[in-house]
């Protein structure tokens, strides 16, 4: 059986879904930062509560996918091997959810940063579609562990073993 998404990601035409997934999160991290945090300001209460909920849940799943996305350039690049990677990648939760769109409130949020999250979104399901094609029973095994980790400390050891090559 051929596996495209494994083909995929163990290929040059990685490079295009690495980008991407690499210009949301820079585009979320400069609209947060810049006019997220006028269009924040003039919402009412309700939006602003769900504003700052979302947009929490928003950095969070970008930081998985980008987390994700490290480690495959690097197993891709031969930084890393395919089973450290899978070890490593065993941290990456990529289950982050959202409020539906018929919440009270959503539709009070700007239209760019609901752009943003319905991106994330869409890139988190692509993700973790390659994620079960590739490497499909590592996840249930991580999951029936029982394991509780820290997901910040899990970040920063993610990080940092992607760019302990580089």
């Amino acid at each position: 059986m051929i596996r495209l998404a494994e083909r995929r990601i163990f290929s040059p035409s990685f490079k295009p879904l690495y980008d991407d997934g690499m210009r949301l999160v820079e585009e979320a991290a400069e609209y947060l930062d810049g006019p997220g945090r006028a269009d924040a300001k003039r919402l009412n209460r309700l939006a602003a509560t769900l504003y700052a909920a979302e947009s929490m849940r928003l950095t969070t799943r970008l930081m998985q996918i980008a987390s994700w996305l490290l480690l495959q350039r690097a197993a891709n690049s031969g930084e890393m091997t395919r089973d450290q990677v899978a070890a490593e990648k065993a941290k990456v939760r990529l289950d982050t959810a959202s409020v539906r769109e018929d919440a009270i409130g959503w539709p009070e949020l700007p239209e760019a940063f609901r752009a943003l999250v319905e991106r994330s979104l869409s890139l988190q399901s692509l993700v973790r579609r390659m994620d079960d094609e590739i490497y499909g029973e590592g996840e249930q095994t991580a999951q029936n562990t029982g394991r509780r980790t820290n997901p910040v400390s899990d970040q920063i050891t993610l990080l940092k073993t992607a760019f302990a090559g580089g």
